[in-house]
């Protein structure tokens, strides 16, 4: 088990937002969240990366207790964590923004340069504007340097938030074939979702309500199932 999170409660000051809230991710699933909005999905990732903290329960990564574990002390165990509107630096060009998404490893300038390299193979939209400013990209381009920025730092986890944020389906669509695609190189996922698109690619799912797991089932089995819909539109 790579990701344990159980009976997790969590919230900001005195509001509660998450009540008990378990799920687990293996190693080399692709993992998805759905939830309407309010449900507690992006508070659910921000628990586990350390920038919400926990009012009750666990959470353990690749066997350790993150309870006391800061998000940088997190990213290093090998958690990684693409927010909600992308969060790369439009500031910055692609290859300097590719550059931050490296700078915790320490297995040297040739390993680097080498997954660097093969993530440009696997998004060559990006390979011809490294010197580009990354404001000026599309919206696909941005989530796919965001993807590539988190992919470089050679997570065990990555974590995304709205992977389908603000994109047309046809890109949301190559996107996921992408991630389906890098999880042959040992990366895990898991990923919070609004669009049911998702359940495509994942393995698992779990369906949040009210801030606690509603359904979990396999994804091709909640894809067919008529419970998927009135958890979504229950009151």
């Amino acid at each position: 088990m790579l990701l344990e999170v159980t009976g997790v409660s969590a919230g900001y000051g005195r509001i509660g937002v998450l009540h008990d809230l378990s799920l687990t991710v293996d190693r080399g699933e692709i993992v998805s969240v759905l939830g309407p909005n309010g449900a507690g999905k992006t508070t659910l990732l921000k628990a586990i990366s350390g920038i919400v903290p926990l009012t009750g329960g666990s959470i353990r990564f690749d066997g350790v207790d993150l309870r006391r574990k800061r998000p940088e002390q997190r990213a290093r165990l090998g958690l990684a964590h693409l927010p909600e509107g992308r969060g790369i630096l439009r500031t910055l060009t692609v290859g300097e923004n590719l550059d931050l998404g490296a700078v915790g490893r320490r297995d040297g300038r040739s390993a680097i340069a080498s997954d660097r390299e093969r993530l440009l193979e696997v998004f060559p939209a990006l390979a011809g504007r490294l010197n580009q400013g990354a404001a000026l990209l599309s919206g696909g381009q941005q989530q796919m340097l965001a993807l590539a920025r988190g992919l470089i730092a050679k997570p065990k986890l990555l974590i995304i938030d709205e992977l389908s944020f603000g994109l047309a389906p046809k890109i949301v669509s190559e996107l996921y074939d992408v991630l389906a695609q890098l999880r042959s190189t040992g990366v895990t996922f898991l990923i919070v979702e609004q669009q049911v698109s998702v359940l495509r690619v994942s393995d698992r799912s779990y369906v949040l309500r009210g801030g606690t797991t509603a359904i979990e089932r396999r994804s091709d089995l909640l894809a067919d199932s008529d419970e998927l819909v009135s958890t979504y539109f229950r009151q």
